[in-house]
């Protein structure tokens, strides 16, 4: 794992959904099929006749604070998570940024954007996390976890060692509702010196919606609010971010990451015995791999009908990487068969 201070090499702003469209099926976008389930989607449509009202986050606030064990002081309700880095980067005034890379590039990009130099901390073999190897004076280190675009569940006590005085860690848990239980998560436990990004975009299927929320230590919560646009979150996002943090939306989630886990390693384990390498111990929603010739793979799959998502946009990765979503089992034959067609 190295540092490594870096102009901007890599399209930082290219995601998933840029590679989607033309009746491809999709499996570049890491937002679980066949939501928002009818449920979430009639409370929405509901709370569209409250739309001649300002928004009213408190209650979606409160359920997000006992939904994590928090109290409400420790949570800021975003416009999605991307909305959380950007805040972040404006407010935080650090010496020196690292990012642990590869990881999702928005944090990165936020940074630049607000004129912060950036120091790329590279993870090595199976994109292990190794805390010693970020800057002594790194005063704002961002890392996600599990990571997208690997998938790789660092522990929690491995994430936690990142904090130490005078340094602020944001860990971006947007796929950490994929892993059962979520026993990594530091979103209970929030130890000090920690903020903790999550989304509601991947599960739930919200991504036009703009829904997600950060936690971290009061006063920074205070802070951020301050330099955030008033009544930020629409009353549609704040009815699904309430509607998502109850205990039945919660034990909905949990059954979906236990039935995720299975195809996923079904498929993994499929990539792998036809000697490509796929990045060990996926614990989300989606499967990295490496594979000679990633980009024209990719293009030949794009003429059989399938996007899949270019690996060579993220900072330790490069162009013979790839990031398969995991779908059903049937869409995953699909794919497996057009690959094996590939001679893959």
């Amino acid at each position: 794992m190295t540092a490594q201070r870096e102009a901007e090499d890599v399209d930082l702003r290219h995601h998933g959904d840029a590679e989607v469209g033309g009746g491809l099926a999709d499996f570049a976008v890491n937002v679980r099929t066949g939501t928002p389930p009818a449920w979430l989607a009639a409370r929405i449509a509901e709370s569209m006749a409250d739309l001649a009202a300002y928004p009213d986050p408190r209650p979606a606030r409160q359920a997000v604070a006992r939904r994590h064990g928090r109290s409400a002081e420790e949570v800021l309700l975003t416009a999605g998570a991307a909305e959380a880095f950007v805040l972040l980067a404006r407010v935080l005034e650090p010496r020196r940024a690292a990012v642990v890379h590869p990881q999702f590039t928005e944090p990165e990009a936020a940074l630049r954007a607000a004129g912060h130099e950036v120091a790329r901390v590279v993870l090595g073999k199976d994109f292990t996390l190794d805390p010693a190897a970020v800057p002594d004076d790194a005063d704002l280190v961002m890392v996600g976890n599990p990571t997208n675009p690997t998938s790789v569940l660092h522990p929690a006590s491995a994430v936690a060692a990142l904090a130490r005085p005078g340094r602020t860690v944001v860990v971006d848990e947007a796929f950490m509702d994929c892993v059962p239980g979520e026993p990594e998560s530091l979103a209970t436990r929030l130890p000090s010196g920690i903020v903790v990004v999550r989304s509601l975009t991947k599960t739930w299927g919200l991504a036009g919606l703009r829904a997600g929320y950060l936690l971290a230590d009061p006063h920074l919560v205070a802070r951020l609010a301050e330099a955030q646009p008033l009544w930020a979150v629409s009353t549609p996002a704040l009815v699904a971010i309430e509607a998502c943090s109850s205990p039945p939306a919660v034990a909905e989630a949990e059954a979906w990451a236990a039935e995720l886990a299975v195809e996923r390693d079904r498929l993994a384990a499929e990539l792998t015995a036809r000697g490509l390498y796929v990045v060990p111990e996926a614990r989300a929603s989606f499967l990295c791999l490496r594979v000679p010739d990633a980009l024209g793979i990719r293009a030949l799959l794009r003429q059989r009908g399938y996007a899949v998502r270019r690996g060579d946009t993220f900072p330790g990765l490069g162009p013979d990487w790839l990031r398969i979503a995991v779908r059903g089992r049937t869409a995953n034959d699909a794919l497996l068969e057009v690959l094996r067609d590939l001679g893959i």
